[in-house]
């Protein structure tokens, strides 16, 4: 496997699409991505996207991996190498909004990922399709953040 910086339209937008159903929302922070992929076999097997806030902070905008290659900590060797890479920019702050419950909780706080915040109905007032895991349907989002201060 080999993780490399990636321009984003050489990322494959269905794998995008496996993490946000939105092809709206992709597309747009996709235009401006940071992006990175795990690539197997000449293949972009996983990949994950960040857009700058400000000039110390950015956040995960998408983190994906194809189905067939799940649950073999192929995105999690992914994101690592994307917060070092990111790291080294001089970035000290990575957000990013997730559901407030499911793998991709646990996913983000196994990396150091802490809750900032909770935005309530973000996905039922921002998706025009309900998004379920697991039979529960997604309804807030939560906000993490991971301070790469003093991470070396």
């Amino acid at each position: 496997m080999q993780l490399i910086p990636i321009e984003p339209e050489k990322l494959p937008l269905a794998l995008l699409l496996e993490a946000d159903p939105s092809i709206e929302k992709v597309q747009a922070y996709l235009a401006n991505g940071i992006c990175f992929a795990a690539v197997i076999d000449n293949a972009v097997t996983a990949a994950c996207v960040f857009q700058r806030r400000s000039h110390t902070s950015i956040e995960l905008m998408n983190i994906a991996v194809q189905p067939t290659h799940q649950a073999q900590g192929i995105g999690s060797k992914l994101l690592a190498y994307a917060i070092a890479e990111i790291k080294y920019k001089g970035v000290e702050i990575i957000e990013l909004g997730t559901g407030t419950f499911g793998h991709q909780l646990s996913f983000y706080q196994k990396l150091g990922f802490r809750v900032e915040s909770v935005i309530k109905n973000h996905f039922l007032e921002n998706y025009p399709e309900p998004i379920f895991e697991n039979g529960i349907q997604h309804k807030d989002m939560l906000r993490l953040t991971l301070c790469l201060k003093g991470i070396s």
